[in-house]
């Protein structure tokens, strides 16, 4: 065996495990005299989802911009070859909604969401990059009078061939892949009606991905010609690294089109990594793409930093680059889309000791990478699905390079270890070359290590310097929305169900957010109450109990709201949304009628009774939640002063609407319970001096 710089380095360091069990020497083949297996389609991540990136996009610009380069700058950090977006349905579909294109038919509308944004700047940074699109849920219109998105196929194929054309007539951005309605049930007749209608304006080159949910698609592909033609690829999520032989009989490229939602610790890198190598190796699937893309959500919002890296404090800039980031790099910093694997047995396998090795080669056959990875069974485990037993030990792993590669001299390598037991993680670390004699090297395997071997000289481990310091929420916090571009999202404000959109207000107000969506959606999310009817936007920190919180609201006449609340202490976000727990104040205007709940559903009522609200304008609506006291006002008038023993005991802030329709809001604000106390008596102050004035200074009626 011949040792290298390489492998002596770790002799040492892997002295304990040796007694585990015996090291394995095992001589792997890496020859393309046979031929090569399937093209390489690329690492990706997800945004979507959903409103995953929520918080990335008013972080500071300089550490957005290092974000960024962590998730897309080529020999940089993870170096993403495929960027998935949500094609915003204003529907929930798992933390929170993105706003669609169109929220009603006779609407269109390319400013709003920011997944825009996102894929700009994955291209400016990667002008290779593949962008692949999907819808989670549909505006309630698109039904044409069901919530089922397939009821009339020319009518969903035309608002998603909408969304590719606005890509690309508003922002340069080419859609690569189009997807079909995730995770939930496909339909043929769509599929065929998409392919059809997408030839014929002219996006011949978006290849259609499907069914993103199982691999149960391939049995029609196999008996439908036309379905055949119509469908490029066959999208699975979270395989756990196995197709089907009915998949593999399509002859279709096979990928993981949704895979990982693991929260990114080291567990989540293994994961990571050795779903990237044994996605090929057993499954022969030759992309992979990670939900989510960026964990840039509140906490504790459904599948908390299960994202490639984390970033969820905008106010304060400080991020963390995981794991997976690293882990990721050791592929894509050494390929390119549209290399070969080459073939099972030849290059591609399972390693006798446990793990798993790919290797790739360009088109020119000039660079030629191996991917290696040693995973252990309890440091990999991924979220879903199970991962059955197995073992990893050390092991000498002889690399014999044959056919084309026979005359290579030395291999460049990465090396990254996850540290477990008290060990320090090792990420992404070039190492000396590995020589060879003969096309013949060795290296010495651990457990949890990925290695990389390869001729590509280019890669780089980026770096920027360590972020600033977390921090809680702001308090007090403000906005009256007249920073923000006409059809931008409210930053911090996560709608839950609903959509919020800075607008113009025609008056002397300025811009102000308004609640847009008018009838239920056609939702992902599927709860046994999602046909509650109504809107939730949550903000700021989910550990707050006591804490004061107003904005000031307008319900018109057309296509309008029937009320409008805030709320505290709210639990339930996500798919659990439409029950939603905490302090809910509704007021509604027409009726000058108010309702304290326990629930947004309004099935735990605490309170109720008439209020002196203004009809047809603004009303200042205030809540005050402090240990088991509630404290309401409208325009500064007392409203109710009660107890609420059974309230929860934390939970963000929240503004919404009693059903969907449209609704204004300005002059959002949040602050201290201590601090409210105080606003509340200024506010009674106000209230009463205008009242005083109006009852001796009112004008005489002749």
């Amino acid at each position: 065996m011949h040792l290298t710089a390489v492998s002596l380095a770790f002799v040492a360091a892997l002295s304990s495990a040796l007694a585990v069990g015996p090291w394995r020497a095992t001589t792997y083949d890496f020859d393309d005299s046979s031929g090569l297996g399937r093209q390489y389609d690329g690492i990706g991540g997800l945004s979507g989802g959903g409103a995953t990136s929520k918080l990335l996009v008013n972080y500071p610009e300089k550490e957005r911009n290092e974000i960024l380069d962590y998730l897309f700058k080529p020999n940089f950090g993870a170096s993403l070859q495929i960027l998935k977006v949500e094609i915003g349905g204003d529907a929930q579909s798992t933390d929170g909604t993105e706003a669609s294109h169109m929220h009603n038919s006779w609407d269109e509308n390319y400013q709003r969401g920011y997944e825009w944004w996102l894929m700009v700047e994955a291209k400016k940074r990667n002008p290779n990059i593949k962008l692949y699109c999907l819808p989670w849920g549909f505006p309630g219109w698109v039904g044409q009078g069901s919530r089922n998105p397939y009821q009339v196929p020319e009518v969903t194929a035309d608002y998603i061939i909408r969304w590719i054309n606005g890509a690309k007539t508003v922002y340069g951005l080419t859609m690569d892949f189009v997807g079909i309605w995730n995770e939930r049930p496909y339909n043929s007749t769509y599929i065929k009606t998409l392919r059809k209608m997408l030839d014929a304006r002219g996006f011949s080159n978006t290849r259609i991905v499907a069914p993103d949910g199982a691999w149960t698609i391939s049995k029609d592909i196999n008996k439908d010609p036309a379905l055949a033609a119509a469908v490029d690829y066959i999208g699975c999520h979270y395989p756990g690294t196995l197709s089907t032989d009915d998949a593999l009989k399509t002859g279709k490229q096979l990928w993981a089109s949704e895979d990982y939602s693991t929260y990114n610790d080291e567990v989540g890198g293994g994961c990571w990594a050795r779903i990237l190598n044994k996605n090929y190796a057993v499954g022969r699937m030759t992309a992979t793409i990670s939900w989510n893309l960026i964990a840039s959500y509140y906490n504790p919002l459904p599948f908390f930093r299960d994202g490639l890296m984390t970033a969820v404090e905008p106010w304060s800039g400080n991020y963390n680059v995981d794991t997976p980031i690293w882990l990721s790099a050791h592929t894509t910093q050494f390929t390119q889309v549209g290399w070969k694997y080459l073939e099972h047995g030849a290059g591609v396998g399972l390693l006798e000791g446990g793990g798993s090795y790919v290797a790739l080669v360009s088109p020119d056959k000039k660079d030629f990478t191996i991917i290696v990875e040693t995973m252990s069974h309890n440091h990999s485990l991924c979220i879903r699905p199970p991962l059955p037993a197995y073992d990893v030990v050390p092991q000498t792993m002889n690399i014999q390079l044959k056919g084309s590669f026979a005359n290579i001299k030395e291999l460049n390598v990465w090396y990254s270890k996850l540290g477990f037991d008290g060990q320090q993680s090792i990420m992404f670390q070039k190492k000396d070359a590995l020589q060879l004699k003969n096309g013949m090297g060795s290296a010495s395997l651990g457990m949890d290590e990925v290695y990389t071997f390869t001729t590509v000289t280019t890669g780089d481990k980026g770096q920027y310097d360590a972020p600033p310091p977390s921090k809680s929420f702001p308090l007090p916090y403000s906005d009256n929305f007249d920073s923000y571009a006409i059809s931008e999202e409210p930053y911090n404000l996560a709608p839950q169900t609903g959509s919020l959109e800075a607008v113009s207000s025609n008056s002397a107000r300025g811009k102000i957010a308004r609640q847009t969506v008018l009838q239920t959606p056609a939702y992902w999310c599927r709860t046994a109450s999602d046909t509650i009817n109504k809107s939730l936007t949550v903000i700021g920190n989910f550990n707050w109990s006591d804490i004061y919180v107003e904005v000031e609201a307008l319900v018109g006449k057309v296509n309008a709201t029937d009320g409008v609340f805030v709320a505290a202490r709210v639990q339930n976000g996500g798919c659990q949304s439409y029950s939603a727990k905490g302090i809910f104040f509704f007021v509604f205007p027409a009726q000058q009628y108010y309702i304290i709940s326990y629930d947004l559903a309004r099935t735990q009522q605490i309170s109720s009774g008439a209020v002196s609200s203004e009809v047809m304008d603004w009303n200042k609506i205030s809540l005050l939640v402090t240990g088991t006291t509630i404290q309401g006002q409208v325009n500064g008038k007392s409203v109710f002063n009660i107890q609420a023993p059974k309230m929860t005991k934390n939970g963000f802030v929240a503004i919404g609407t009693d059903t969907y329709g449209l609704a204004d809001f300005d002059n959002f604000m949040i602050t201290t319970a201590s601090d409210g106390r105080r606003i509340m008596r200024e506010n009674e102050e106000r209230a009463h001096a205008k009242a005083k004035h109006t009852l001796y200074f009112e004008p005489e009626k002749h």
